[in-house]
């Protein structure tokens, strides 16, 4: 209850507060605070995907800023050789104003990605979205094969369906690719699983899928069952070191990811950075109330 309590109120309490808490989670709020935490990681072994923090948006100029934003993203990153890709979520690029300029803007952003050989994953948002970001993944994967992925939900009840619909996709030129992740919108019942025991038991079914279909999955959690889980279908189907990666949030669970790095499989962390910060975080303590214990620590750790 206390933990609630916390993730309840944070939203309204001064952010100089929150950041206290906040900084474990996010890069910075500039690119150069992105760059700087993607080289610390890559010196650990570690691959990233990068993510300019916001969604929602008002108007469509809000969408063009965003597309230029990530376009300069792009040639920051590639200009100081980091070793990652980029994660777009649609909503930020006007999925809910106008889904034909939302397409347009990503793509562009594609575009910018295919002309390094590097790769853009489109981030899965809530259930009225799932349908609209599919479509668009769809007519990108077609135009860029080997340059667009995908985000999948485990806790939907609809996953394995949409896994099995899409492989008319998969090809020998260019495997499927998506981030296999739990979860974390609060939806109906009747659409989502809501229990643990539930939401592991499809994730690891959607993981068999993904292997027994020769889908490239990115295997993000910070459940230690699952990446137990996850070794014993990697061993189940023999699957080579290439053929997946592991996927962690920046700032999250570090020692299983140093488990995970150091048994040799491959590493991917999601750093987030923006000036949109705030909201991120009060989201992501209201997805894991148990991370209130951290805030209180951060700052009795202060004085």
């Amino acid at each position: 209850m206390f933990n609630k309590l916390i993730a309840a109120t944070l939203p309204y309490m001064p952010k100089k507060l929150v950041w206290i808490f906040s900084k474990r989670y996010i890069a910075g709020e500039t690119i150069s605070d992105a760059v700087r935490e993607s080289k610390k990681l890559n010196d650990q072994g570690i691959k990233v995907t990068v993510d300019l923090l916001g969604e929602f948006i008002k108007n469509l100029d809000e969408a063009t800023e965003n597309k230029e934003a990530y376009l300069e993203i792009i040639e920051t990153f590639e200009a100081n050789k980091i070793d990652g890709n980029y994660s777009v979520k649609p909503t930020f690029f006007g999925l809910l104003l106008d889904e034909e300029v939302c397409y347009q803007n990503i793509r562009t952003v594609v575009a910018k990605a295919a002309e390094y050989n590097n790769f853009v994953r489109i981030d899965m948002e809530d259930s009225p979205c799932v349908d609209k970001e599919i479509s668009i993944f769809r007519r990108l994967k077609k135009e860029f094969p080997k340059n667009v992925g995908l985000v999948v939900q485990a806790y939907l009840k609809r996953t394995l369906n949409d896994l099995n619909n899409m492989m008319d996709m998969q090809n020998g030129v260019s495997k499927l690719n998506y981030r296999l992740c739990k979860g974390i919108y609060v939806e109906p019942e009747e659409i989502a699983y809501k229990k643990y025991e539930e939401i592991n038991e499809y994730f690891l079914k959607d993981l068999d899928f993904m292997f027994k279909n020769d889908v490239y999955p990115g295997i993000a959690t910070h459940d230690k069952p699952l990446v137990d889980g996850a070794y014993k279908l990697i061993e189940k189907y023999n699957v080579p070191k290439d053929k997946y990666e592991f996927q962690m949030l920046y700032g999250v669970t570090p020692e299983l990811r140093k488990s995970i790095v150091e048994k040799g499989h491959t590493m991917r962390v999601y750093v987030p950075f923006g000036k949109d910060w705030f909201g991120y975080s009060t989201r992501r303590l209201k997805e894991n109330p148990k991370m209130a214990s951290l805030i209180i620590k951060a700052l009795f750790n202060r004085g």
